[in-house]
């Protein structure tokens, strides 16, 4: 894993030292991502310069340094992530004979694209990257994203040239003059993310998962898709899998461990993040079916925060026999988080489950470099419990008149609080739903609309940005929609919606960014493109069954883990954000939402101010739409953004 920036600026060819400094200050800007080692390249007479820092994986010598140039002189890469079937690629014919230099997956992709170009090489490839790559017979830049959106790039685009970063801070340490979006800004108080191609920025936009975006020498830039998310899904389900269940758990079973043995391939310490739920345990279990030797396995516990998973880890660590080692977070701990995460997002980001998760790559990389993670799970196989309520009471429910769903949901938005957590307290535990107020809340707010309506609603923090802001401000981002007329309602469309948006600018760039800010690397065998392309192949059935979800992959695990060590409610990696935004945390916020200081402009304070006052009182817990406005307020004073 890497960190990789540059630019092209026609403008300014022909002046050595002035790229070199530039080029060198946007790679010095994310030297954590890429600690080992640095360099920069450049073509003086283009204007191009380009910088790379190094954590080194596989081949840890000298050959695998990037930027490197091709045998044939005409390509140079420089590229951020893995290739798993480098071997694979390297036996093609076209490469047959050829003397590689030394064993990187790096040479592998330069040479591919060199002797077979750019679109065969990508269908070939396995992995997680994002690449620049220079042309200098054509003077063509193309920068080049993974199918699943694993690995960031930003680029801007301007008369005079682009430039192009893993992270914005490196665009801004090459003198791009950075504008804040109030669009951006309304769709990120939504989302609690910025969602692509927009970026936090006005002239700065991201390149999509699957997307090839080529910068000719007369400045057109050409985006294309190579590899199409909505094109699998709708492939998959004109063609489903027709086997029974045992043929279809054997299926899933080989490329999985095809997956997660590929992914384990490092020259340096590996290890894995470990749970205790499904997603991981899969991935640990066939990490140590692999028989590549001891796997070692970190979680963390926050023995006073109310919750505490970490005892699930460990009794599937002990089970599976890993060199396990967890550590106990204290609140103290998680909340020293907090004042480092604008530093660390360089774009607003607000999933609170951040900072979890750089504690566990923080304890993880005092032991290893590289880290496989369960990332994927829940959107490719049916997880979230929004996917059983699509087909269950909701999917009955939405055939019911409009007037009557209102009505009911006016009844289930007015029952108190108390009510519902003692009712919820008289359930066994294992069955006992977490966050169960907030859960019956927004429950009651989709109940009378329609799918796409309340798909939005699901995943957003504030139903209404623009209230919260001066000016109607947000961009119009479409859900995508499945092209083989399924009902909008369905399990499969959610999912879609999911795998499109939120996996790659959440669940991904969380991680990208927590892991990257302590040089660890992390990998999700689940997102391999294949594995997703069969998820999608398999009847609702084999996702969701009588209201249990993973119902396949639950089957893959119990291969190798008992059932009752995993089969408890779902939790996530939450934190109990509410209560410390009425207690520890207040302080913070209070200074934050100051109305002196508040937004520079863009957020219009009375109505901020109601939230908070309604969350101090407790009437309502408004925590997740206030972790949205603290997180850009922090952003924006760290950053000087507009």
């Amino acid at each position: 894993m890497c960190g990789i920036a540059g630019f092209y600026d026609r403008a300014r060819p022909g002046d050595p030292a002035a790229l070199e400094r530039r080029a060198q200050a946007m790679g010095d800007a994310i030297a954590y991502r890429g600690p080992d080692s640095w360099a920069i390249w450049y073509d003086a007479e283009a204007g191009l310069g380009l910088a790379h820092r190094r954590l080194a994986i596989v081949d840890l010598t000298p050959t695998g340094a990037q930027p490197m140039v091709s045998a044939d002189s005409r390509w140079v890469i420089c590229y951020n992530g893995e290739v798993y079937n480098r071997d694979e690629v390297a036996r093609c014919p076209e490469l047959a004979g050829f003397a590689f230099r030394g064993t990187s997956d790096t040479e592998v992709i330069l040479e591919s694209v060199a002797r077979r170009g750019i679109e065969r090489t990508l269908t070939d490839i396995n992995g997680m990257f994002a690449i620049a790559l220079w042309d200098r017979q054509t003077r063509t830049l193309h920068l080049i994203r993974d199918r699943l959106g694993i690995k960031p790039i930003y680029f801007s685009s301007d008369e005079r040239g682009i430039a192009f970063a893993s992270e914005l801070k490196a665009l801004r340490a090459g003198g791009v003059r950075l504008e804040t979006d109030p669009q951006s800004v309304g769709s990120f108080l939504r989302f609690a993310y910025v969602p692509a191609p927009y970026s936090i920025f006005r002239n700065v936009t991201k390149v999509m998962p699957g997307e090839i975006v080529s910068i000719a020498a007369d400045g057109k830039v050409a985006r294309r898709i190579y590899w199409s998310l909505g094109d699998i899904a709708a492939a998959g389900i004109a063609d489903p899998f027709r086997g029974s269940d045992g043929e279809a758990e054997a299926e899933l079973h080989n490329l999985l461990a095809d997956a997660v043995a590929g992914q384990m391939m490092s020259d340096v310490p590996l290890g894995a993040f470990l749970s205790g739920g499904i997603d991981s345990s899969t991935v640990v279990a066939l990490m140590v079916a692999a028989k590549r030797g001891p796997v070692r396995t970190f979680s963390i516990g926050f023995s006073d925060l109310g919750f505490d998973e970490s005892q699930h880890a460990r009794a599937v660590a002990e089970h599976l026999k890993t060199d396990h080692r967890d550590l106990m977070v204290t609140g103290e701990d998680a909340l020293n988080v907090v004042p480092q995460l604008a530093e660390m997002y360089d774009e607003p980001f607000a999933d609170s489950s951040q900072i979890p998760t750089h504690l566990i790559s923080k304890l993880t990389r005092e032991h290893v470099t590289v880290a496989l993670t369960g990332d994927g799970g829940d959107e490719m196989f049916a997880g979230y419990n929004r996917y059983n309520l699509g087909q269950g009471i909701a999917g009955r429910l939405s055939r019911s008149p409009r007037a009557l769903r209102q009505a009911a949901g006016a009844l289930l938005d007015a029952m108190p609080g108390a009510l519902v957590e003692a009712g919820v307290a008289l359930l066994p535990a294992r069955v006992r739903p977490p966050q169960p107020v907030d859960k019956l809340k927004k429950f009651a707010a989709v109940l009378p609309l329609d799918a796409e309506e309340a798909y939005r609603v699901l995943v957003s923090q504030n139903r209404d940005p623009s209230s919260l802001m001066f000016g109607k401000a947000e961009h119009d981002v479409p859900m995508p929609v499945l092209p083989s007329g399924a009902d909008d309602c369905s399990v499969e469309q959610m999912q879609l919606c999911d795998q499109s948006t939120f996996l790659p600018d959440d669940i991904l760039q969380k991680v990208d960014r927590a892991s990257m800010a302590v040089s660890l690397e992390v990998r999700p065998p689940l997102l391999d493109h294949r594995v997703v392309s069969f998820a999608w192949r398999l009847p609702r059935a084999m996702r969701v069954r009588d209201g249990e979800t993973k119902w396949l992959l639950r089957r893959v695990l119990d291969r190798y883990v008992p059932r009752e060590m995993v089969s408890r409610p779902k939790m996530g990696f939450a934190i109990p954000l509410a209560a410390w935004l009425r207690g520890p945390l207040r302080p913070w916020a209070e200074d934050l939402l100051d109305p002196s200081r508040l937004s520079g402009g863009l957020l219009d304070a009375a109505p901020v101010r109601r939230l908070w006052d309604e969350h101090l009182s407790g009437r309502h817990n408004r925590a997740y739409a206030l972790w949205t406005i603290l997180m850009y307020e922090a952003w924006r004073r760290r950053w000087g953004a507009a």
